[in-house]
């Protein structure tokens, strides 16, 4: 994945070596000046992606969204506005796969982004991926595949991605099944580690959300490429 300097949004789901810690990383690229121009910003226990310059917002469609949210037993991350899809579903009894049977791939043409998408469910200790996509960039089949995890292995992560690789200007969806990933104990280790380990140019802001498996409390780690340490 660091080998490839464009691999998109990213995610991870996991638990720390210790067993202390479900564990969740989110991580948003951009190339063009309109998502560049973004930043996480915490709202209580949630995170949004935030204009960093409102007057230099072109569309704000895609970019502005809250890539991680929680309800009751279940921890949302997603990279794009399904978020909410999610969020609603649980209130309204849907699964996380019924939810998801109601979006697509995002249409921007022509890449037609994959739409990706993990929750942690505290009251199973068990966790989902999947990712919505076109099969090779054809925008008439949507693929949805859904990756169901019974037990977490301390120490690592499971991690999906929008991109595989670009060809003549056209970024192709995922392939394959979520990869493993380390984690670690300390939430700024973690951060650390994958900030920068993403492609310095490309990379636009990262956050790590820990969910103590105790007593289910939130803590959050945020990096921002617009912002100094001191900001942050």
């Amino acid at each position: 994945m660091f080998e490839n300097p464009y691999p998109g949004r990213t995610l991870i789901l996991g638990m720390t070596p210790s067993g202390s810690h479900y564990v969740q990383v989110y991580w948003i690229m951009g190339r063009s000046t309109n998502s560049r121009n973004r930043i996480f910003e915490l709202d209580g226990t949630n995170v949004r992606n935030q204009a960093f310059d409102p007057a230099k917002v072109e569309d704000p469609s895609l970019i502005i969204y809250y890539p991680i949210r929680h309800w009751e037993d279940v921890h949302i991350v997603t990279n794009g506005d399904q978020t909410e899809t999610i969020y609603e579903g649980l209130q309204n009894n849907r699964t996380f796969e019924q939810s998801l049977m109601l979006r697509e791939f995002e249409p921007d043409v022509p890449h037609y982004t994959p739409r990706i998408s993990g929750v942690v469910n505290t009251n199973t200790k068990q966790y989902s991926l999947s990712i919505l996509k076109t099969h090779d960039n054809d925008p008439s089949v949507c693929l949805r595949n859904s990756y169901h995890f019974s037990k977490f292995k301390n120490g690592t992560g499971h991690c999906i991605h929008t991109y595989e690789s670009e060809q003549n200007g056209t970024l192709k969806p995922f392939e394959g099944e979520p990869f493993e990933v380390p984690l670690f104990d300390s939430i700024h280790e973690i951060a650390d580690f994958y900030w920068k380990r993403v492609n310095s140019e490309n990379k636009i802001a990262l956050l790590v959300k820990f969910i103590d498996i105790q007593n289910c409390n939130i803590q959050i780690e945020i990096r921002n490429k617009h912002l100094t340490n001191a900001e942050r």
